[in-house]
């Protein structure tokens, strides 16, 4: 380790560097954000790269056979440029074929495993091999945003992860074995992190969980405390505190992994009167019943449409997105056209699928009817082109329309233009806006702001709009 000069002459042992790699979903860099700044308050320093570290953590995704290859391969390439390896997430709770850990069965070098959400066991096997240099103060941790701790995201969103794990056995997913069931954090602790965050000048906050309209679940709806008053630990208390607290900050709230489950209308009428966003990112999967119940999804497609009419009823404004699987184990020709006319009559705004893969130790690998991967694949491609034709006639009527915009991106204070998103529009998986240059030389954008834009074109999943 080396050291560094203090003013008085004597010298001072540098802080040492942790090198930190968070791979997967927002839920693991949640957990990657947790362990950074519990690092960070301990005094460690911590760096994207590995060159210089002094040992080296890696927060891996277990869920697809791509995911697990980029995970494997990361903790190859650490273990390669530096050679003191920590591995936590998902990956590090799943079993090779003989039963041993997957992890140490391709990298025996690796000096500790843990599964996801493991903050306190990554950090007691940072202290054998590299000792904390103080005691923890986090008030003193830098770039930490109050109890919400250090954030990996740009400063203007972050993501509030308000539970663990997962009650559903859905046949093709391994998350609870790896992650376990439902816990639902303590509500007061979930509202005091919002609070943190949009303090800290978030203008906007994303809900995420495994199954966000579960929250509450597994304490029985158990009614906490905040600031004094009771709320119970529910999706609906949840949502209304979040939308009057970011209306007094002028921010945003988007709701994550949500369950199209009856109770979800209840949260519908918060967005029509504007306290959380018109948006819910729903994982139906599937349309066809046949194919949700070898799925052993806890919905059928009949009732979708029925759920999703209503809640057009309550808010018109509301963005549906979704995610599906195409070539299911033993989906028919039939079935997957059936899926087809679900897309095209549900008018999903946001649509992605994958072709069916295999995961080590899902259910669904056991069902008889495992198609080709070129059928898959074909069916895939097909989705994504009917997808594709609802999205891009949806967007066509916003043409015309002003929006206000989350500038993201805006060079030179956007006076050669920028780029946003609206309310339609997560980060990272949904569609942007794209800012023309203003035609007013006073107008300037800045990120993290709102801008009001009209909408002038769509080019593919994005808009076109001219900031006003």
């Amino acid at each position: 380790m080396s050291s560094e000069q203090t003013p008085g002459g004597a010298p001072t042992a540098a802080a040492p560097k942790i090198g930190f790699v968070s791979l997967g979903c927002p839920k693991a860099l949640t957990d990657s954000e947790l362990i950074l700044t519990q690092l960070r308050a301990e005094g460690y320093e911590t760096s994207k790269t590995f060159d210089g570290a002094d040992l080296v953590i890696v927060n891996t995704c277990g869920f697809i056979d791509d995911a697990v290859k980029e995970s494997l391969d990361t903790i190859g390439e650490a273990l390669a440029e530096n050679g003191k390896v920590i591995v936590t997430g998902c990956l590090g709770a799943k079993a090779a074929e003989g039963g041993e850990n997957l992890v140490r069965h391709v990298h025996p070098k690796v000096l500790a495993v843990t599964g996801p959400h493991a903050t306190q066991e990554v950090m007691d096997a940072v202290h054998t091999h590299v000792p904390k240099p103080h005691d923890p103060f986090i008030d003193l941790v830098p770039e930490a945003r109050g109890v919400a701790g250090i954030k990996l995201t740009p400063k203007h969103y972050a993501y509030l992860k308000i539970s663990e794990g997962c009650n559903h056995r859905c046949s093709f997913c391994i998350i609870p074995s790896m992650r376990g069931d439902l816990v639902s954090r303590p509500i007061g602790d979930v509202l005091n992190e919002a609070r943190a965050l949009f303090e800290s000048g978030v203008k906007e906050l994303l809900v995420i969980s495994q199954d966000t309209s579960a929250y509450g679940v597994d304490v029985k709806y158990r009614t906490g405390f905040w600031d004094g008053k009771p709320v119970k630990t529910r999706m609906y208390d949840l949502a209304a505190q979040l939308g009057e607290m970011a209306r007094e900050h002028g921010a945003w709230v988007r709701m994550h992994y949500v369950y199209p489950y009856p109770h979800v209308d209840e949260v519908v009428p918060l967005m029509a009167e504007g306290l959380i966003l018109p948006y819910l990112d729903v994982p139906f999967q599937h349309a066809h019943p046949d194919v949700l119940k070898r799925m052993k999804r806890p919905a059928n497609g009949e009732k979708n449409l029925d759920r999703l009419r209503r809640w057009r009823e309550i808010c018109p404004e509301i963005v549906v997105r979704s995610t599906f699987i195409a070539g299911f184990p033993g989906e028919t020709e039939e079935e997957f056209e059936y899926l087809l006319d679900f897309l095209k009559e549900a008018e999903i705004d946001r649509a992605g699928c994958f072709a069916y893969s295999p995961i080590d130790g899902a259910p669904a690998n056991e069902l008889p009817g495992a198609l080709p991967d070129d059928v898959r694949e074909e069916r895939r491609a097909r989705f994504m082109a009917v997808a594709e034709q609802v999205s891009i006639a949806k967007l066509q009527r916003r043409v015309g329309a002003t929006m206000q915009v989350l500038v993201d991106s805006a060079p030179a204070l956007g006076r050669k233009g920028g780029v946003g998103r609206s309310y339609a529009d997560a980060p990272e998986i949904d569609g942007t806006v794209r800012l023309l240059p203003p035609e007013k030389a006073s107008k300037t954008l800045k990120v993290g702001e709102f801008t009001r834009a009209r909408i002038v074109a769509v080019e593919g999943h994005d808009l076109i709009a001219l900031p006003i």
